[in-house]
């Protein structure tokens, strides 16, 4: 082993700040004495080599860990070496749905909806970077002053984000919106209060029945995750493309070709955006494509796609209302650079897209499906919109947000072409009973 210079001074006060730079220290100094450290897993073989290197080291450096801390202490090197340090315990939480770090000495959590500061830190922003650089270098990325903003994937298919100075100004910024290990069904979100019965058997006619359908919402409001749960309704017949900026969704269907942005590599080649992807995909041979979110030129090409042959498409776009989608997609088309009149751009987004399903993140930290909203035309300039159903906030009880979901009254435009497809729908099911006409119906 290396001869080593203390990053700290031997007479520590045993602070959780000189315990993480104690792990780091040592982390440093096993990682000098392994061959292919990016590569090491949690297996029982290398757990008992990095312990036995962690009694050695601790020896070396002659530090006394007190026994009741020593396991604790072992498993934070352990994590630096193969895990993510003082996060990997915070993925390992299955009721942790985000992490956020906010430079090395600050980390928040969203748990159930309602975000935590929590007491894990990094030692400094180069423990933060030593973090990333493990993230993003097998995927092939690279961050760095120059290139100071990543998008990336866990092997898990959590997303990662990551800002560094300078332009994160109080050092090192990292959000992990986390996968969730077993993937959800529509059932799930029934239960979760996303969605009521009568929506989840509209939605999944919709599907098979080939609509294109845009899911709008703001920030975390569950857009990919219902966005791959829409796709599981995707019959196995049919060929499907996904294209996102990191790869999220997971489908079960066996034709599925998934592509993925790139960013520039380290020898200076060529990024390859959502739109190049998008454009390429049409010489593939879809019968579905579903695009990860749309927020830029790319909408122009998707609303031809979903014009051409490539019925049934899906993407998602952040929205807080139906109207608003629409008004945001008018701008997206416009950012391709192709001088449309309004009117030609309204009649495309008419013609293309049949529904909009928009999510909201409420105030208790509940995700629900707010507006199921149909276009059904257009009259003038004006886009014709009709909601089929809606959740109707009834205030709050002890903190949790109560209301119904509610049917709008009128009958869905697509009936005739559901009914092709094999779906009868009661038309029951879109009209307003008196019991929640009185809001005493499928409360949540």
């Amino acid at each position: 082993m290396n001869a080593v210079q203390p990053l700290i001074h031997p007479s520590t006060n045993g602070t959780k700040n000189d315990m993480a730079r104690i792990t780091l220290w040592i982390a440093d100094r096993i990682q000098s004495s392994l061959v292919d450290v990016g590569k090491l897993t949690r297996t029982p073989e290398i757990v008992q080599m990095v312990h036995q290197r962690f009694k050695q080291a601790c020896q070396h450096a002659k530090i006394n860990v007190p026994t009741a801390k020593e396991e604790q202490f072992f498993n934070d090197v352990l994590d630096e070496l193969v895990g993510l340090g003082p996060l990997e315990r915070l993925m390992r939480d299955d009721n942790i749905s985000d992490i956020m770090v906010n430079g090395p000495h600050m980390i928040f959590i969203e748990k159930k909806g309602k975000i935590y500061e929590v007491p894990a830190r990094f030692a400094d922003d180069d423990h933060v970077l030593r973090v990333v650089n493990k993230i993003v270098e097998p995927l092939g990325r690279r961050i760095n002053a120059s290139s100071p903003t990543v998008d990336a994937r866990l092997p898990d298919g959590s997303r990662v984000n990551v800002v560094i100075p300078p332009c994160a100004i109080d050092g090192p910024t990292i959000a992990i919106r986390k996968f969730t290990k077993e993937r959800l069904e529509i059932n799930d979100l029934i239960n979760f209060g996303t969605m009521n019965k009568h929506m989840a058997d509209f939605l999944e006619a919709c599907v098979v029945s080939r609509l294109n359908i845009l899911v709008a919402g703001g920030t975390g409001s569950g857009k990919t995750t219902l966005l791959n749960v829409l796709s599981g309704h995707i019959p196995d017949g049919e060929r499907i493309i996904t294209i996102e900026d990191a790869a999220e969704l997971s489908l079960d269907q066996r034709h599925v070709v998934r592509l993925e942005t790139k960013n520039p590599g380290h020898d200076g080649d060529s990024k390859v955006s959502i739109r190049e992807l998008l454009i390429n995909s049409l010489r593939m041979r879809p019968d579905r494509i579903v695009v990860g979110e749309c927020r830029g030129g790319e909408a122009l090409d998707m609303l031809q796609a979903m014009n051409t042959g490539h019925e049934g498409s899906m993407t998602t776009i952040h929205a807080n209302t139906p109207r608003d989608t629409l008004s945001r997609l008018e701008t997206l088309v416009m950012m391709a650079g192709m001088d449309l009149p309004i009117e030609i751009v309204r009649k495309q987004i008419a013609s293309a897209i049949n529904l909009i399903v928009q999510l909201s993140r409420l105030r208790d930290g509940t995700r629900k499906i707010t507006q199921i909203t149909e276009i059904t035309g257009t009259e003038g300039d004006t886009i014709v919109m009709q909601d089929l159903f809606k959740f109707e906030d009834r205030g709050e009880v002890d903190g949790k947000v109560r209301g119904d979901f509610e049917p709008g009254g009128l009958r869905s435009h697509y009936t005739e072409r559901l009914q092709l497809h094999g779906f009868k729908l009661p038309p029951q099911m879109f009209m307003k009973t008196m019991a929640s006409k009185n809001g005493n119906s499928n409360k949540r």
